[in-house]
């Protein structure tokens, strides 16, 4: 049995060092000088910690500004694909009408649309609403393409709400959008953050789009902020690196502080789904 979970822990001990060691190559590579990244310590620590590089990826390179874009827009997006879903699944699992099969049909249906497929429609609907380089330009799409899959998950916690509730409701006087805001919201809260984990990793991740749709660097994300600071200022690496830890680190962060919560919702989705 020692050899055995001797065994188990060096398999585990070595999954943990390749998972890690990308993050741990990233910091250190975002503090050194170009000597030291082509040079003869590559994957050491920083001889000379460059903090420098995270000032001149944040001034020079204006992440500061392609962070505050990313917020804005990931924020914006969550909330409305939130909404938005919640009020679908609503429509759809707790109203008696005859297109609700049919319309909960028509949402999943983008489940089964890649992204790339839609750059050129979504782009000429952009165009002739005059619609381009804004921070809604970002927002809308990413809240449609978040919708289905939002709704989805939002459907299989929804189910599960005894439709008593909404009976009892409804003859305290209680309307329908009284039962939705005082009623289902509050029992639902399980959903919001996986849902909003979902989309997180589908917005702030996202380059095609950001790419295609935002052509000025005032409405630019960071995922197209780094391809345009590589493009740039090719010289020097290190600013490059500090650029890839601001974007990557607050997903981490976030994950770690909400891990047991985001696995809980995510069980609990799948077994209620």
């Amino acid at each position: 049995m020692k050899v055995k979970k001797a065994i188990v822990f060096i398999i585990l001990a070595i999954w943990v060092i390749v998972n890690i060691f990308p993050i741990y190559f990233m910091f250190t590579f975002s503090l050194k000088s170009n000597e030291e990244i082509f040079g003869a310590n590559v994957l050491g620590l920083p001889k000379e910690w460059l903090w420098s590089n995270f000032t001149t990826a944040l001034n020079t390179g204006n992440m500061a500004l392609y962070f505050f874009n990313s917020i804005l827009v990931t924020v914006a997006a969550i909330f409305i694909s939130i909404f938005a879903a919640m009020m679908a699944t609503y429509a759809i699992t707790r109203i008696r009408w005859r297109f609700s099969k049919l319309t909960n049909a028509f949402f999943m249906l983008g489940l089964t649309i890649p992204i790339q497929a839609s750059i050129v429609p979504v782009y000429v609907v952009l165009s002739k609403l005059h619609w381009l380089n804004k921070y809604s330009t970002l927002i809308v799409p990413y809240s449609a393409f978040s919708l289905s899959m939002a709704i989805l998950i939002c459907t299989g916690f929804m189910v599960e709400i005894p439709i008593a509730l909404d009976e009892a409701a409804k003859i305290d006087g209680c309307s329908l959008y009284g039962t939705f805001f005082k009623i289902i919201l509050p029992l639902m809260k399980p959903a919001y953050s996986t849902v909003g984990v979902y989309s997180f990793l589908q917005c702030w991740n996202e380059f095609m789009f950001a790419n295609v749709f935002i052509s000025d660097s005032k409405h630019r994300t960071l995922p197209v902020g780094i391809k345009a600071l590589s493009g740039q200022h090719t010289t020097e690496w290190g600013p490059i690196g500090a650029a890839l830890v601001i974007a990557t680190f607050p997903t981490l962060i976030t994950y770690i502080f909400l891990s047991r919560k985001i696995q809980a919702s995510f069980i609990a989705g799948a077994v209620k789904g």
